[in-house]
């Protein structure tokens, strides 16, 4: 575990949350491994848009996607921690008409993504939309 997810899970959210510096603020993503069954935690940026959440599965325009996408395609019933808050969350992929308006946004709040996608070799940066439960 990384000492920012350190530091957020043993503050109770009370450090981490906001990073100075980026646009979106950061909650911690409980995922499950899809083979291992494992426990795992990641730290990720966030949209708020209305009571749903937005990550995006960028994994600094790398051409693979992020194990945790692959562990939400198999498990999407998680919990996140927003700040000081722990909520349960379902995923599901952004549809293509979700799509333009959410990478706006995105790009809005943390402008490198843009630079994610010319880099990622064709990938389509998955928008991931955590909807509560």
């Amino acid at each position: 575990m990384g000492v920012h997810t350190v530091l957020y899970r043993a503050s109770g959210g009370r450090i981490g949350h906001r990073v100075p510096g980026l646009g979106a603020p950061m909650l911690l993503l409980d995922h499950v491994g899809a083979r291992t069954g494992a426990r795992r935690t990641a730290p990720l940026l966030y949209i708020p848009d209305g009571e749903d959440l937005v990550i995006v599965a960028s994994k600094g325009g790398f051409p693979q996607h992020p194990s945790w996408f692959h562990n939400l395609r198999a498990n999407p019933e998680t919990t996140v921690q927003v700040g000081t808050e722990r909520r349960p969350v379902r995923a599901r992929l952004a549809t293509p008409e979700e799509r333009p308006r959410l990478w706006e946004r995105a790009t809005e709040l943390y402008g490198p993504y843009d630079d994610y996608q010319e880099r990622s070799g064709g990938r389509e940066i998955p928008l991931v939309i955590l909807e509560p439960r």
